[in-house]
């Protein structure tokens, strides 16, 4: 009876038609041919799309504001540098607002009688230049056919030029230029008025946004936020006030030089390299020197000279005399760190990265440290770059030991130390 009752079963289960039976359900998390997609992978498809078009808009949007927000960085700066003036102005019971506009006016009516007068200078120089050009290139042509025995002619060299085709070629696209300088003009007034419109806001609503700013943090932080915006003022004014006094003193210091030397245009020529020199960090004092040294070079070559000497001598004095006595309390930066973020900020956002770029590593500079744990240093000569009294000479005398003594000499006395030590044990 059991084969029978076996084969009954097997019967049971038996498709009627022949077929092969239904296959076992597949295992948990493997996916058979008519398997449903999860629920969660559109919705992580959806996200990663959007968040992948979220960031190339805000890529584009941030390479089309590029302007405008170093706009804002400079107007920022130039806020924080105005502060301390417009507070105290402001403490005195005038309104903000006011302080701010006078504050502004001064710097203006500075600004604009400085590059009047400049332009006027330039102008002056430049058409006198051009009135003496026959008589220097007469000079030069004499030189040079007195020492390579050359017979040149002023009038040949002048047809040379003027028949030349780069000389055509630059009136050309100075001609096809002019549209493109306009343009760079409107944009730069556009910029500086951007820039004054902002600077002018950060200054007189400058409670305002701090209290803005506090109402969306916690009590904590907001003391962190006032320290910090409080040692940003500090920094930027004390720079910016420091480098007034010092530009102020090389403006005096070559004004009597080129006064002495009867160098014309002398009081603009000592503000533009007092300016230049102090804004313009570690070159700023050559790049400044440059426009005495031409104007000086059309009175007398000698006198070009005696300028780029007193340039030289002068920009020494101020790097270890003047300047560390001037910014110790102000901006206490270290020179190869000045010159090292002016670098920095120039290839970052060229000039203006070059102009805030000290004010802004020395707030930095001040921030961290308030954060930063010190500890006593050692009293070791070798903190002061010294070594250890007596150490030299040792080291002196045992290499003078090592070379005057002989190999077998050096045998010998370890053998005989060695037999020592025997008789010793």
């Amino acid at each position: 009876m059991a084969p029978t009752d076996e084969a009954d079963e097997v019967a049971r289960h038996a498709s009627p038609l022949g077929t092969t039976p239904p296959a076992r359900p597949p295992a948990d998390g493997a996916a058979g041919p008519n398997a449903r997609m999860p629920r969660w992978l559109p919705r992580a498809m959806v996200l990663a799309l959007a968040l992948i078009a979220v960031f190339q808009l805000g890529s584009w949007a941030f390479h089309q504001l590029t302007g405008l927000l170093i706009n804002v960085l400079i107007a920022f700066f130039l806020a924080l540098a105005i502060e301390p003036a417009v507070s105290w102005m402001a403490s005195r019971g005038m309104r903000r607002g006011l302080a701010t506009f006078l504050v502004f006016f001064a710097v203006l009516i500075v600004s604009a009688g400085f590059v009047t007068l400049l332009g006027s200078m330039l102008a002056g120089q430049i058409i006198k230049i051009v009135e003496d050009f026959p008589n220097y290139l007469d000079s030069v042509i004499n030189w040079i056919n007195a020492h390579f025995k050359t017979d040149l002619k002023r009038v040949d060299v002048q047809e040379g030029v003027l028949r030349s085709d780069w000389l055509r070629n630059y009136v050309q696209n100075s001609a096809t230029g002019v549209l493109d300088v306009s343009a760079q003009v409107l944009g730069g007034l556009f910029q500086l008025l951007t820039i004054a419109l902002f600077s002018f806001y950060f200054a007189a609503d400058g409670p305002r946004l701090r209290r803005a700013l506090c109402s969306i943090l916690p009590p904590a932080k907001q003391a962190e936020v006032l320290r910090a915006w409080e040692i940003a003022v500090n920094k930027t004014g004390g720079y910016i006030y420091s480098r007034g006094l010092m530009a102020l003193i090389s403006g005096v210091a070559h004004y009597i030089l080129l006064q002495a030397l009867e160098v014309p245009y002398a009081p603009v020529l000592a503000v533009w390299v007092g300016l230049v020199s102090q804004f313009i960090p570690t070159i700023g004092t050559y790049l400044a020197g440059a426009l005495p040294m031409l104007i000086a070079f059309t009175v007398d070559p000698w006198y070009a000279l005696w300028v780029l000497v007193f340039v030289v001598i002068y920009q020494q004095f101020e790097n270890y005399v003047l300047q560390p006595k001037l910014t110790s309390k102000t901006v206490d930066i270290h020179p190869a760190v000045a010159f090292g973020s002016v670098v920095a900020g120039t290839a970052l956002m060229g000039a203006v990265g070059a102009l805030i770029a000290i004010p802004a590593i020395a707030t930095l500079q001040a921030f961290l440290g308030a954060y930063v744990k010190r500890y006593d240093v050692t009293d070791d000569p070798r903190v002061h770059g010294h070594r250890r009294r007596g150490e030299g000479a040792r080291l002196f005398a045992r290499a003078r030991a090592l070379w005057e003594r002989r190999p077998g000499e050096q045998d010998f006395g370890s053998g005989s130390s060695r037999d020592s030590s025997r008789g010793s044990s």
